[in-house]
């Protein structure tokens, strides 16, 4: 269960206002397709620019907001996504939708660039960003209910996004405020980035996951109106269930926690969303496309918070949990023009096979860096482990260096004593000066 007194609520809240436009992709695309002069295809390029503009806010600001303040940026964000999403909400000039989608992309991505880097230097930050997945498919789920009973305006979905922004804003106040570039946190935050190359595959093949992800998400609207036969009304219901489904899946992976490690989660789970994606693409009935994409909906979060949680592992200052995120946004931006192309290409159906097979191939790299990074030391000389928190994220909160605390928990192998053969020392050596031991008593190397 998630903590109350222990979950950071205001970073929780930051995370929903920026990941909500990815949560609503189909009913945003799909009503500018209907409501405004735009095909789907057109539809799904403005939907692609959006998120691509999110992409851009995490590689600018990765490494800027320890300097800037996670306050000072998040209000920033959220100001550009109230103010990009509810102009685009109010006009119907294509022009003007565009670039307002755009302008409250980055402000999205802003607000999703600030809550990755401070989960990454949270204590727990699987329970932080399972809390914050558990938030927005949450209000997702709320808004697919409620947006197909208020009209079929294009801007319903783009009003819900600016009125998060709006609402979150008052629960910056409690986030920190910029260290100016001096402090010891600053100046560790521009050093080198670790596990260069864990993280730079992790980013590779996360953008390929979400790709996968969000060419079917995008046109999913579309499969259930035209070739599963819904109304709109029970196409939203649909997409309400199914993120509710998704909640109990966090709920689930809140509860799990580090015990499985993390390199289950994301192996076998992804091949499971391989397998729902193809149901869900070939679906001619509205009981099969309900069956897929509440499957698809209930294993999604969980594989993606721990996606997030290893992130957050390679660097404790956030900036892997940024980039990668940033990776993400790349994919989900490409996710409804890729979706749009290959549906046209190949047909639904053909489009979820291809999908599918994506999905397969990158899930054995992934697999591999969480194996890798699962039981990698701590600290040079101490105990290899899997799962658990890196003691680098507790260590973050106070400025010590990445990797200089070990963390203690049930997550660590057991300590089995060693007895070592060696010459007893007489007691009164005990007590002597202060010098090199002779050779028979140095201690052995410790376990690698």
């Amino acid at each position: 269960m998630l903590a109350l007194r222990t979950t950071p609520w205001p970073l929780v809240a930051v995370f929903t206002a920026g990941y909500l436009p990815p949560y609503l992709l189909p009913t945003t695309v799909g009503r500018l397709d209907t409501g405004l002069p735009l095909s789907a295809t057109q539809a799904g390029a403005v939907g692609s620019a959006l998120l691509l503009s999110s992409a851009s806010a995490g590689f600018l600001l990765a490494s800027r907001v320890e300097r800037a303040g996670a306050r000072t940026l998040a209000r920033f964000g959220l100001a550009l996504a109230f103010l990009g999403y509810g102009a685009a909400s109010l006009t119907t000039a294509v022009p003007a939708v565009v670039a307002g989608a755009v302008l409250g992309g980055f402000g999205s991505g802003t607000s999703t660039t600030v809550a990755a880097t401070r989960i990454a230097a949270e204590r727990d930050p699987h329970r932080a960003s399972t809390a914050g997945l558990l938030s927005v498919s949450a209000l997702a789920g709320a808004v697919y209910l409620t947006v197909p009973h208020l009209g079929r305006s294009h801007g319903l979905p783009l009003a819900a996004i600016a009125l998060t922004a709006l609402a979150v804003w008052p629960l910056t106040g409690r986030l920190p405020a910029g260290t100016g570039g001096t402090s010891p946190a600053a100046r560790t935050a521009s050093g080198p980035l670790p596990h260069r190359r864990s993280g730079l595959v992790l980013a590779i093949t996360v953008l390929c996951w979400s790709l996968a992800q969000n060419s079917l998400w995008g046109v999913s609207g579309r499969i259930g109106l035209t070739q599963a036969g819904l109304g709109d009304a029970a196409l939203g219901l649909v997409f309400a269930v199914a993120l509710g489904a998704g909640l109990m899946g966090v709920l689930v992976a809140g509860a799990l926690g580090p015990r499985l490690g993390r390199a289950m989660p994301v192996g076998a789970g992804t091949a499971l969303i391989a397998g729902c994606i193809v149901v869900s693409a070939s679906a001619t009935t509205p009981t099969a496309f309900a069956t897929g994409e509440i499957a698809w909906n209930t294993l999604y979060p969980v594989v993606l918070s721990y996606l997030i949680g290893l992130a957050a592992s390679l660097d404790a200052r956030g900036r892997w949990a940024v980039l990668v995120g940033s990776a993400s946004s790349l994919g989900t931006a490409a996710g409804p023009l890729a979706g749009s192309v290959l549906s046209a290409q190949a047909g639904y159906a053909g489009m979820g096979l291809v999908l599918a097979g994506g999905l397969l191939l990158v899930a054995v790299p992934m697999t591999a860096v969480a194996l890798h990074t699962g039981g990698r030391p701590l600290l040079p000389g101490t105990i290899r482990r899997r799962g658990g928190t890196p003691a680098a994220l507790v260590a973050a909160a106070t400025g010590t260096p990445s990797g200089a605390v070990p963390e203690v928990g049930a997550a660590e192998q057991p300590v089995v004593e060693i007895d070592v053969d060696a010459p007893a020392l007489a007691v009164r050596g005990a007590y002597d000066t202060a010098g090199p031991r002779q050779a028979a008593a140095a201690p052995g190397p410790g376990p690698g």
